[in-house]
């Protein structure tokens, strides 16, 4: 686990840095400068791409980790590579060519007559989607190389740093609020040419257009992986994208807070794996299972250790949290811990989805992709339209679809590969958690009201003081449990060499 861990701790680094930048994004300066509303549109506009782009990149970023390790020859390797550069263009031109048909389509069909002012930005849409499908093709190529911090800084640090950019420019009257969506979709584009520099720099192949000895392999795998990979985002955008049926942008906006509080515990997960995927890869090619399973075990273990801290820092600061912020986002109260219960469990999986990916039952991922989108929209319909549930319910239908295929993905490779990632600590981080959330969930310090005056504005400050003391109460009782516990070797090996300095 050494490289897992070198690399994941900088990407670790940079996700929460990325986040933090991503907070003040979306907790302060777009509803303070772009508003609600059209922060719904933005969020709107970026979730229908999400929703696409596993359709415009085919599969391609994990086709590439699945099958690199396989050739020996550079021209084996050459020959791949050609034909993954390739392979996006089949779904994303004829696309291209019907979008303004599609455009139509999620105009008069999936989207409420009061929000209709999106029809203006829909090409953004297949920009931003067609500029992501390339960039994790290139962030897989730099993969499969153990190169991922680049590819990471730019996934999670590039965009949010390119939205305070242009939030600021907003401020000053640099640029208008339709000008923004533009220049966001600019940077999406240099993104993805900074992305493609990078991975040729770090391995450029002979253009061959011969195709692999085993490319009805690819092909069918390709089509296999489409939307597995993608099925977590996928889950959370259709949520984003049913509001604008029913509510206004406003509500759009107030979800996609709580959805970016909740997912905040995630970031050591998506730290990990990004490393923890080709590495996986090569062991199931090599059908080293020891090696697999001991990854499994410990990425399970590390994962619920740490997300389990700030899934505590963030559910019992939260209601303070929502002071800070304009009213009505306080309505996520309750959605965040909804989300952040969900996400912990998908770090409870560790490397489960990798092996999956990788592994000779890969065609499973098909089934569960779409089952889970079909699940997510239904219970949606059921919460949010039918018992109108309000937000709460996409929330509650995340959490479920959740809950049961990732059970599902337990159950299965537990029955087909003999393995599974519990510990006999995982149980008692499990526990610890349970009991530190009843412990600091109720109540906070009795700090009197300070407000400090911005302009026309006043900024509460004692919530800000009563989430520094409580988390300054939170982190050593829960690092001091689990070090006591002894519930990750690595974690607790990682403290003591801090200590003895």
């Amino acid at each position: 686990m050494g490289i897992v861990l070198k690399q994941s701790f900088k990407n670790t680094l940079i996700i929460y840095l990325g986040f933090l930048i991503g907070g003040l994004n979306t907790i302060f300066f777009y509803p303070n400068i772009l508003g609600d509303t059209f922060q719904g549109i933005i969020t709107v506009l970026l979730a229908y791409s999400n929703l696409i782009m596993p359709i415009m990149a085919m599969g391609v970023h994990y086709t590439i980790i699945k099958f690199f390790s396989v050739y020996q020859t550079k021209e084996e390797k050459d020959k791949f590579l050609s034909l993954a550069i390739f392979l996006p263009l089949l779904l994303a031109l004829p696309i291209g060519f019907l979008w303004n048909s599609i455009q139509e389509f999620i105009i008069n069909h999936l989207v409420d007559e009061k929000n209709k002012g999106i029809h203006n930005y829909t090409n953004v849409i297949y920009i931003v989607a067609i500029c992501c499908a390339y960039f994790e093709v290139f962030y897989a190529w730099a993969k499969v190389q153990l190169k991922t911090v680049l590819g990471n800084f730019l996934k999670e640090f590039y965009n949010r740093a390119a939205i305070l950019i242009l939030l600021v420019a907003v401020y000053f009257g640099w640029i208008t609020k339709t000008e923004f969506a533009f220049y966001l979709t600019g940077f999406y584009i240099v993104r993805t040419i900074i992305m493609m520099v990078y991975a040729f720099s770090v391995y450029f192949p002979k253009l061959n257009f011969k195709l692999p000895k085993n490319y009805k392999e690819i092909v069918l795998f390709s089509s296999f992986i489409i939307l597995a990979g993608s099925a977590g985002a996928l889950i959370l955008d259709i949520d984003k994208v049913m509001v604008i049926g029913k509510e206004t942008f406003k509500a759009a906006a107030y979800y996609t807070v709580a959805v970016f509080i909740g997912s905040f515990i995630e970031a050591p997960s998506r730290a990990m794996n990004q490393i923890l995927q080709p590495l996986t890869s090569k062991s199931l090619n090599e059908n080293d299972d020891k090696e697999v399973e001991s990854l499994y075990k410990k990425s399970s273990i590390n994962l619920l250790v740490v997300g389990g801290l700030f899934f505590l820092l963030i559910n019992c600061n939260v209601v303070e949290l929502f002071k800070i912020m304009p009213p009505g986002y306080e309505q996520g109260v309750f959605a965040v811990l909804l989300i952040s219960i969900a996400k912990l469990y998908n770090m409870i999986l560790g490397n489960n989805g990798s092996i999956l990916a990788n592994s000779k039952f890969y065609k499973i991922t098909l089934p569960i992709g779409l089952g889970s989108a079909l699940v997510v929209y239904l219970l949606n319909v059921l919460f949010y339209h039918k018992i109108d549930m309000s937000t709460d319910g996409l929330a509650l239908a995340t959490l479920l679809t959740i809950i049961i295929f990732n059970s599902f993905k337990l159950i299965f490779v537990h029955y087909k590969l003999k393995m599974n990632p519990f510990t006999n600590k995982t149980g008692v981080a499990f526990l610890l958690i349970i009991v530190l959330f009843f412990v600091f969930y109720f109540w906070n310090f009795s700090i009197p009201e300070i407000h400090l005056s911005i302009y026309s504005k006043k900024l509460p400050l004692h919530p800000i003081f009563n989430i520094i003391l409580k988390t300054l109460l939170i982190v050593p009782v829960y690092l001091f449990l689990m070090v006591k516990f002894q519930v990750s070797d690595q974690i607790n090996a990682l403290v003591n060499r801090f200590v003895k300095r």
